[in-house]
């Protein structure tokens, strides 16, 4: 049985009220999600055929990785293109990597980030902050600013070197799967 003759609606007769609605075919069942997986689908496609080395793309999301780790709500995504476009990156991956931190990640990437560089300035009386007193929290304001930014500069070289690797290993393998593919069906 064809598709065309699923879809087409009998005759109506005077007596008829409702006209029979049109079903989809059997065999095409649409499945829950199926938008959601040719979304990613198409993502995963634009990301494989992203022109460019695999170098500058890994460049960039490295640049991403390191200016998603600062607190500079609103000005990550500036940074990490301002960065790549310095270190000739892929833009558009340094947008998306900023996306290391997210509303779900601030509070422990940043927590994190401010008690690693507590650690490295070996600053133990931060601890003592009262947040009950304004001027105390004010006066610490400064100090409290730059073991902050130490913590993510150092958190977000680490991440950065990492991410440059891995995602350098990770082009490079899923191209290389996407050329072999490519050869075995011509």
């Amino acid at each position: 049985m064809s598709r065309n003759s699923l879809q087409t609606r009998p005759q109506r007769s005077s007596l008829e009220v409702k006209p029979e609605p049109i079903r989809p075919s059997p065999d095409r069942n649409p499945k829950v999600g199926s938008s959601f997986r040719r979304r990613l689908q198409y993502y995963y496609w634009r990301l494989i055929r992203l022109s460019g080395p695999p170098e500058a793309i890994a460049r960039g999301l490295a640049c991403g990785v390191f200016a998603g780790l600062f607190p500079l709500f609103g000005l990550q995504t500036i940074l990490g293109i301002c960065l790549a476009l310095i270190f000739r990156g892929n833009k558009i991956i340094a947008a998306a990597g900023t996306w290391v931190s997210n509303p779900l990640t601030y509070v422990p990437i940043y927590a994190f980030n401010f008690h690693l560089g507590k650690w490295l300035l070996q600053k133990n009386s931060l601890t003592d902050i009262s947040l009950g007193s304004w001027q105390e929290f004010k006066a610490l304001g400064s100090e409290i600013i730059w073991t902050l930014f130490v913590g993510c500069f150092t958190v977000g070289m680490v991440g950065g070197i990492c991410s440059y690797f891995l995602g350098l290993t990770l082009i490079r393998r899923v191209r290389a799967s996407y050329r072999s593919r490519r050869r075995h069906q011509r």
